[in-house]
């Protein structure tokens, strides 16, 4: 303290190790090292491992998005004050060494991180590179960091979304009343969101942001990588707080009202109809989960959206998000090897080109190639439904995902792709495998008019192969899905099927997934 009475602050420095998908405004390690040193002390380190853009093919938009957020962030920590050191290196290690040499911190901070490997380095790995101080404080990208609804969970129970997310609104205080009921008098507004969308419904283009300098500098160093591989569609992504704060408008202000009816609707009009489009920037910090969920809470509350858009939103943000984190710092490492369905087929070349006679694969598949964004749906009943019906790999069809989607991180997508998408965890996270036959796509989607295939037929030389697949995944699996309350009704079906059908149904079911490359 000096003879003013104001306390004097330490000038020892310190290093920030910030992950890059650790984007934070309100970093935790910075408001933590503040208290302890002046901000001129203060150095941030962020890493370009080249190990980890070498690590698995990855679609172009996410690797720009990141490395370009990344390098608009360090110039934002700069113009704060703090002292950034921005490097490229082979390995993390590597990086970190090289920056402890140069700088000789007396201490070193990170945050968690969010994925398995990553948390891995910071328990094991990091300390063995220094013998300085290091501490990795915990994460604040996931609201489940504050409130726990089962800090302790059972190792063989399973927990339920509902529930999960029904506690976190208590708790945050969202959609709910001065007593903790829910806003409307239901939780849930599931039922009033299940509609295809008209042919006359008009669809609000998303924002764009053209590329600046330095967006064009990160897409010229990438661009070897992407060859064979060309994008097919310019780059335009948020890659500041400030553009994804306007993402998160424009939202609010489109499309936003109709989220909810539409939220299963899909169609080649839009890969996006709807939707927002936020996740890739929730996933590296341009957005918050706090930030987004009370923007639309604040818009339903004045009047601008129905509530059941409101809370479907929410309950994908606060409900799903964080539970398939919870899930995945649950469950992993074993998750990540789920196979409860014995799985075993190899993913179709078509997985790669989208050169397919299904019409909504192709659709679908092409847009993930291109866009790097499919909404959940397609994502869901139309990619995970076909490899679970196919009997796809669950780690090769994990690999594709991670690989083609702008959002794809570990944490959301192991969860996303091997416990709700394929059932492969045995139904840990999941209540039932989201299967379903032509049916199902027909009715939610415009695809099956342009398709070669009879979305009614159920075999024959024209049959809609989810059909077939459909009806023989039941036969193949009923005894395990006999123990699930939730599969009752569709096994009750199986007794419309005579014999000659079922043999008809498995022997086109055979040949379809021998003749798969």
């Amino acid at each position: 303290m000096d003879v003013s009475g104001e306390v004097t602050l330490m000038t020892q420095p310190i290093s920030i190790w910030i992950l890059g998908n650790q984007l934070l405004i309100d970093h935790p390690a910075l408001s933590h090292a503040e208290e302890q040193a002046a901000r001129q002390d203060i150095r941030v380190l962020l890493i370009e491992s080249q190990y980890l853009l070498d690590h698995r093919p990855a679609h172009p938009a996410r690797l720009i998005l990141l490395l370009s957020a990344m390098q608009h962030y360090a110039d934002h920590l700069h113009k704060a004050g703090f002292e950034v050191d921005y490097r490229k290196a082979p390995t993390f290690r590597k990086g970190i060494q090289d920056h402890l040499e140069m700088y000789n911190p007396s201490r070193l901070l990170s945050m968690a991180a969010s994925g398995h490997s990553g948390k891995q380095f910071q328990k094991n790995t990091l300390p063995g590179i220094t013998s300085l101080p290091t501490e990795v404080l915990p994460n604040t990208q996931f609201l489940v960091g504050q409130f726990n609804p089962y800090p302790q969970p059972d190792p063989d129970k399973q927990y339920i979304m509902e529930y999960f997310y029904r506690e976190l609104r208590k708790y945050f205080q969202i959609l709910v009343d001065g007593q903790g009921k829910p806003a409307g008098g239901k939780w849930n507004y599931d039922q009033q969101n299940r509609k295809p969308l008209p042919e006359d419904v008009q669809i609000p283009p998303l924002p764009t942001f053209p590329p600046d300098k330095v967006t064009q500098q990160v897409t010229a160093q990438l661009s070897p990588r992407f060859k064979p591989r060309k994008m097919g569609f310019d780059f335009n992504l948020a890659v500041t707080h400030e553009q994804a704060a306007r993402a998160l408008e424009d939202f609010i202000q489109n499309r936003l009202g109709n989220f909810g009816p539409y939220e299963d609707a899909m169609t080649s009009r839009s890969s996006v109809i709807f939707h927002s489009h936020l996740s890739p920037y929730l996933n590296i910090g341009l957005l918050t989960p706090l930030q987004v969920i009370h923007a639309v809470q604040q818009a339903y509350q004045s009047s601008k959206i129905p509530l059941n858009s409101a809370e479907g939103f929410i309950r994908q943000v606060l409900g799903w998000r964080e539970f398939m984190y919870w899930q995945y710092q649950r469950d992993m490492p074993e998750l990540k090897n789920g196979n409860y369905w014995h799985a075993d087929n190899p993913l179709p070349a078509f997985f790669w080109d989208g050169e397919t006679k299904l019409n909504c694969l192709q659709e679908v598949i092409h847009r993930a190639l291109t866009t790097g964004y499919n909404h959940h749906i397609e994502r869901l009943m139309i990619l995970g439904n076909f490899c679970t019906l196919a009997g796809i790999n669950p780690q090769q069809v994990l690999d594709w995902f991670m690989s083609n989607y702008v959002d794809a991180y570990p944490w959301v997508m192991v969860p996303n792709v091997i416990g709700m998408g394929l059932h492969a965890d045995g139904g840990k996270i999941g209540t039932k495998p989201y299967i379903s036959s032509a049916n199902y796509i027909q009715k939610m989607s415009d695809y099956c008019q342009d398709c070669k295939f009879d979305h009614h037929a159920r075999t024959g030389s024209g049959a809609c192969p989810f059909n077939y697949l459909y009806w023989n995944f039941l036969l193949h699996h009923q005894e395990r899905l006999k123990s699930n309350p939730r599969m009752a009704l569709s096994l009750s079906n199986l007794r419309h099927l005579d014999q000659e059908e079922r043999e008809k149904v498995k022997e086109q079911a055979d040949t379809f997934i021998s003749r798969l490359e």
